[in-house]
């Protein structure tokens, strides 16, 4: 039953979101808009339960002073402030809030993402090692783009801006393109597998 259950509710409700999105009829139309509301209810009760398990967890390495409880004692801090000060102060602009998401939280995203600049770079020397032809092709087209992205490339050359819109509008679309209806059919074939029961990971087992 802990396991029917579940299983039901998703292929019903699976069949319908697929079958609502082909017949574009007034009460399918009102019902998917019901099942909406009911999503962002079921999503926010999962928010606050995914917050109370993170702060069960950080609790827990605090308590027993695991390795970078430090770490968790900045987090569990960091996160109950917000809460408090969100619920005290509003998040208005201009109130604490906002202020400290702006001054604190932006900055330090900022630093994380530029940080993964040295990281791109590290992994750009290892693969641009012309070693094999795909390497070879890869490492011209990185030079090219990177040639005809800045005012050198058109003293250079003026043909280098052209050549790179040409690179970005066709081979390198092609590649995105592909990639995308590999995705897509991944996902299609993901969601038929949990409609239909075979894949049920998502309930706690794979039976």
């Amino acid at each position: 039953m802990r396991r029917r259950v579940p299983l039901t509710i998703t292929f019903i409700f699976g069949i319908f979101m697929t079958l609502q999105f082909f017949v574009p009829h007034r009460v399918s139309q009102v019902i998917y808009q019901e099942i909406l509301k009911w999503f962002i209810i079921i999503f926010t009760f999962s928010l606050i339960f995914g917050s109370l398990v993170l702060m069960r967890l950080h609790s827990i390495r605090i308590r027993r002073r695991t390795s970078g409880w430090g770490y968790s004692l900045v987090t569990l801090t960091s996160l109950i402030g917000m809460i408090v000060i969100g619920f005290k102060t509003g998040i208005k602009e201009g109130s604490l809030f906002m202020n400290l998401f702006n001054h604190v939280q932006v900055p330090l995203e900022a630093t994380m993402f530029s940080i993964l600049a040295f990281f791109m770079a590290s992994a750009a020397y290892r693969a641009f090692r012309a070693r094999t032809v795909d390497a070879t092709l890869l490492l011209g087209a990185a030079i090219v783009m990177m040639i005809g992205r800045v005012p050198l490339g058109t003293f250079l050359w003026s043909g280098f801006p052209d050549l790179t819109e040409w690179i970005l509008e066709v081979p390198s679309m092609a590649a995105k393109r592909g990639i995308m209806i590999g995705v897509g059919l991944g996902v299609i074939s993901t969601a038929l597998k949990i409609i239909l029961g075979i894949e049920r990971s998502y309930i706690g087992g794979g039976e």
